[in-house]
């Protein structure tokens, strides 16, 4: 049973609703895809090598292929290719692998905090604590356990990498990212579960640029995963919805790809 708070004498608790009726109630609503498609050539971290395909069965007998009557690849690709999962592992050893990940964390509340109009008037925008609170003046306070994205619509550039990379003449990048302060607030003091974002680091351009991934360190760190490379977060509401993020389930694995997809209210 469902108990919401103390029961008054003599009255009912609420029955608790069915997970057959809850699964009709999930089923009649709208849901968007957070997940890019992944394929050879898709914007990525420069140190990674890009992803390879390889047909080895196809419908019809071909040449050089070991059979036929079905269809079969090879898939070559880093951890961290297109949307993806980083698990604290990736850049802590000894923290969690992607395995390791509860199954309950797969599935949280939507936060979204849009700053798309900040970020076309400055692209090296990055998300400030008086940012977030001016967001929780409007909406009220981040639950604990949240999945907190930050929308910048740097999506749209995809797939073009030197759109995403956005570098000037001298390679320095100039996209997007989150703040310490911001990121501190939301994991230690909202006490979110995840977070995720449209670019392809945690970090800002002009950081990473000089190497530096010390806020994405920060994440990770705190035993939490986060997820990269996410889309259409110009079709979700900034509270309400319900994201999972859904990803295989590799033995001791630093990452991978992963289906992201949110349930609107």
């Amino acid at each position: 049973m469902i108990w919401p708070g103390p029961i008054a004498r003599g009255r009912e608790p609420t029955p608790e609703i069915s997970l057959i009726d809850l699964q009709k109630i999930l089923e009649s609503k709208k849901f968007v895809d957070l997940t890019h498609d992944f394929a050879p050539g898709i914007p990525h971290w420069s140190g990674f090598p890009g992803e390879q395909r390889k047909t080895i069965y196809w419908y019809e007998k071909q040449p050089g292929m070991m059979g036929d009557g079905f269809f079969a690849e090879i898939f070559t690709h880093v951890g961290q290719w297109g949307t993806h999962v980083d698990p604290p592992a990736h850049f802590l050893k000894g923290l969690r692998t992607v395995d390791q990940i509860e199954l309950k964390e797969m599935i949280l509340p939507l936060v979204c905090i849009d700053v798309h109009q900040e970020c076309a008037k400055n692209p090296d925008y990055t998300l400030t604590l008086e940012r977030l609170k001016k967001w929780e003046t409007e909406h009220g306070n981040i639950q604990t356990g949240a999945f907190v994205a930050m929308r910048t619509d740097w999506s749209k550039r995809w797939p073009d990498a030197e759109r995403m990379a956005n570098k000037d003449g001298q390679g320095v990048a100039h996209y997007p990212g989150w703040s310490l302060t911001a990121l501190k607030y939301l994991y230690e003091e909202r006490k979110i579960t995840a977070s995720g974002h449209e670019t392809t680091d945690t970090d800002p351009g002009l950081a990473t640029t000089k190497d530096d991934y010390s806020l994405e360190a920060y994440i990770l760190g705190t035993n939490h995963y986060q997820i990269e490379l996410l889309t259409n977060l110009d079709q979700v509401p900034e509270f309400g919805a319900i994201v999972v993020s859904s990803f295989p389930k590799p033995k001791g694995g630093s990452g991978f790809p992963a289906r992201v997809f949110a349930i609107l209210p």
